[in-house]
């Protein structure tokens, strides 16, 4: 499939809708604690990002139809909330209330003058346990060594490498079956990123590029679990994982961060 390059101009239309998501995250990160529900959260983020006069992508959003996914029901959230061991696409709820020593992760994707704006970070409720914390600062490390292979001339498979060395190297192991992906007007676009591989192979990258790298870190096995409402997906061991992500644009002079 075809990589639809952006212009400068469009890139600054892009950072305009990614500096929108990371303003969002600020707002939440004082209200991420303890008694307080993934529903409640869906409710700020939503509030914030209309006020500034975006949509939240997301919410209603009908996936591609492709294996397992055919049938699955448009999204009902603004964000994507994923407790402990949720790996990602957690449904926001008025019944999951946040708990001393979890830890959420929070997707963000939001459409302003016609750009997306997409990250996810995860965040601690409070003090965590040693182990947890070590997962957190191994998956944000995942991605910062992703985001340095992101220069042109290197290869999609330079960023995928350079996570999942990482992530094993620290006893965790990376999920393959959800990956980074290209964007723009559209949420999903072309290249796929994987989040392991080999150096030098795959897709080279070349200025213009816009896409996420989003690796997501879990403290057992790789295997993933698809729950019935078809959207939350889980470690199939039931151990934690960690998830982090920004957009970036590729450039003769190195990524530019967008959500950054």
């Amino acid at each position: 499939m075809p990589i639809t390059l952006k212009s400068p101009r469009q890139i600054e239309l892009l950072r305009a809708s990614g500096q929108l998501v990371r303003e969002t995250f600020e707002l939440l990160r004082d209200h991420v604690r303890p008694g307080v529900t993934t529903a409640e959260l869906d409710a700020i983020a939503e509030e914030f990002i209309r006020s500034r006069g975006a949509e939240p992508v997301y919410k209603g959003y009908v996936p591609p139809s492709r294996r397992g996914w055919s049938k699955i029901p448009p999204f009902p959230g603004s964000i994507c909330v994923s407790i402990n061991d949720v790996i990602c696409h957690g449904i926001p709820s008025k019944k999951d209330r946040l708990r001393q020593g979890d830890i959420i992760g929070i997707d963000i994707g939001l459409r302003l003058n016609g750009w997306i704006g997409d990250a996810c970070e995860t965040f601690a409720v409070g003090e965590v346990d040693d182990q947890t914390q070590h997962l957190l600062t191994t998956a944000r490390n995942c991605l910062e060594l992703g985001i340095a292979q992101a220069h042109a001339g290197k290869t999609l498979g330079d960023i995928g490498a350079a996570i999942q060395h990482h992530a094993e190297t620290n006893g965790f192991s990376v999920v393959r079956e959800y990956t980074g992906h290209g964007l723009g007007r559209n949420l999903h676009e072309e290249p796929t990123i994987l989040h392991y591989g080999e150096p030098g192979t795959g897709r080279k990258l070349i200025a213009g590029m816009v896409f996420t790298i989003e690796p997501m870190i879990n403290a057992g096995k790789a295997d993933t679990r698809l729950e019935r409402d078809g959207w939350t997906v889980r470690t199939a061991d039931g151990k934690r994982s960690a998830q982090f992500e920004h957009t970036l644009a590729i450039s003769q002079d190195g990524p530019i961060l967008l959500t950054g």
